[in-house]
């Protein structure tokens, strides 16, 4: 379905530029999805094809400081950096739309909410306000763990498989190109910029429960949460934590999936979000 997707580029307020793919018809109600950190656009592609087969539209960037986006030449990565980046993706929408948000991605929905963007319902894929600190840590050590690349594209795998062992490794590993690039010196690298890992988690993690204070009295919002059910980030008192400050939080619990729940289990993962979305976008279309 890659041949129904435009390539399309936005430009945010300071003048980073986007890239990202559109998809679907122009006047059917959005899903516009954003990536967790360390990650590009392509880890929705397979939802990007349920999406659209289910009569949707959808909006699928690469962050700043990721995948084919630019790096940002002054270091702002901050969510409010992310929220304005957001704003100026659907800023030419004609259409209602949903946010999908996985981890890094969900707490930029939230900021942008906080910051006065208005949709017709969030999603928030295995992140909270108050995450498990030991699953973040370990997905901020994993970051850590590779900035001299990798002298090959099995070691990366290897790397990824090592962090996510529940998941079955591919025989094939080339798609994973789409997430490194080559430098002068031969080896591979993550196609993010290193500079995202400057601001500690914990930095975040006080906008986002600030943020979160906003998101909870905007009634009129729905907000599903999809948790794996093997996941090291959301906890139950994460989820307690979570609905005393949004009460209306309705919840997804996807078996047999960890952090990375879109991957691990997509097809529970896509029915549960398009039936989301259809319920609040096509009455709303």
């Amino acid at each position: 379905m890659a041949d129904r997707l435009k390539r399309s580029v936005f430009v945010s307020a300071d003048g980073v530029r986007l890239v990202g793919d559109r998809g679907g018809a122009a006047d059917a109600p959005c899903v516009v999805l954003l990536h967790g950190g360390g990650q590009t656009r392509h880890s929705w592609s397979r939802a990007v094809d349920s999406l659209i087969g289910a009569g949707l539209q959808v909006i699928n960037f690469d962050a700043r400081g990721h995948g084919d986006s630019d790096w940002s030449p002054s270091g702002s990565y901050a969510l409010s950096d992310r929220a304005a980046d957001l704003r100026a993706v659907v800023a030419d929408l004609g259409v209602p739309f949903v946010l999908v948000g996985a981890s890094l991605g969900g707490a930029t929905a939230i900021q942008a909410v906080h910051e006065g963007l208005r949709p017709a319902g969030v999603v928030l894929v295995d992140i909270v306000p108050e995450p498990d600190p030991r699953g973040i840590e370990r997905i901020v050590g994993f970051m850590h763990g590779h900035r001299g690349g990798f002298a090959s594209i099995d070691e990366a795998a290897a790397a990824v498989a090592a962090y996510n062992p529940q998941r079955a490794r591919p025989n094939d590993t080339s798609g994973l190109m789409k997430n490194l690039r080559p430098r002068d010196d031969g080896r591979l690298y993550w196609h993010w910029d290193p500079r995202i890992l400057d601001t500690a988690p914990t930095t975040h993690h006080i906008v986002v429960e600030r943020a979160t204070e906003t998101l909870g009295a905007l009634i009129d919002i729905p907000v599903l949460l999809v948790r794996g059910l093997s996941s090291d980030v959301v906890s139950e008192a994460g989820i307690a934590a979570f609905r005393r400050q949004v009460p209306r939080l309705e919840i997804l619990d996807v078996q047999g999936a960890g952090h990375m729940v879109a991957g691990d289990r997509n097809d529970a993962f896509n029915d549960g979000v398009i039936a989301f979305a259809k319920r609040l976008l096509v009455p709303a279309a």
